[in-house]
């Protein structure tokens, strides 16, 4: 039931043009991650760490992960360990991080807060 339900956002997502993202200079990097608190870079990619109640609550918050990645066409590196989740994103074809990276963390940011409100 979960591939029917993300199968139409695939083919739309894989319909999108390419386009040319221009990397960010460290010092946008470091004006636009003002507004993400507790994330990180390494100059390469915008990173941050969830940790939830356990193991099936982290689970849950990757795979509202799936549509926004999808429709964005754009997919974070995602390490699970337990009940904690690091989000790595980088626009690997731009060769470093572009305002898609901020703009996917923005989503994600939300959908995390959507577990810690509960």
């Amino acid at each position: 039931m979960f591939i029917q339900n993300i199968l139409p956002v695939i083919i739309e997502t894989n319909n999108i043009k390419s386009e040319k993202i221009m990397v960010l200079n460290e010092l946008e990097i470091r004006q636009k991650l003002v507004n993400f608190p507790d994330w990180i870079t390494n100059g390469q990619a915008i990173s941050k760490t969830y940790k939830f109640k356990d193991f099936i609550q982290a689970i849950e918050f990757v795979n509202k992960l799936v549509i926004p990645a999808e429709k964005a066409g754009h997919h974070p590196d995602i390490e699970i360990s337990y009940n904690k989740i690091t989000i790595h994103l980088s626009s690997h074809d731009a060769g470093g991080i572009t305002q898609k990276d901020f703009d996917l963390a923005e989503e994600i940011v939300i959908i995390a807060n959507s577990f810690f409100k509960q």
